[in-house]
């Protein structure tokens, strides 16, 4: 078993693809319009050397506040592979005023199981 991808609302579907290109070097694919739900536009998003994606999601709806489809999202955990990474992702994103807090550190010991 595996995540196909993680789906993340957002109000502006271009400027999260380019925070996904900026700060991760992710390919971002092609804009999906879906025909079934009209206004809903999709961008899926793959880190390099990642087999998971992430669906960043919009519809006019979103700015309506609609409690059903909302830009309400906690986090999602990237492995960047080492403290000289994370240290410098950590950097970029603090010099463009992004860096809420300081990076998490966790080890992953119960994936290991």
């Amino acid at each position: 078993m595996k995540i196909a991808h993680v789906a993340l609302w957002t109000r502006d579907l271009d400027e999260a693809a380019l925070f996904w290109r900026r700060y991760f070097d992710a390919d971002v694919g092609v804009t999906y319009q879906s025909e079934r739900r009209p206004g809903f536009v999709s961008h899926f998003v793959r880190l390099r050397g990642d087999r998971t994606m992430i669906e960043l999601m919009s519809g006019p709806w979103i700015a309506n506040g609609s409690t059903m489809d909302r830009v309400d999202w906690d986090h999602v955990a990237i492995c960047l592979g080492d403290a000289v990474a994370v240290n410098e992702l950590a950097k970029h994103c603090h010099a463009d005023g992004l860096l809420v807090s300081a990076p998490e550190r966790q080890a992953m010991d119960f994936m290991k199981r």
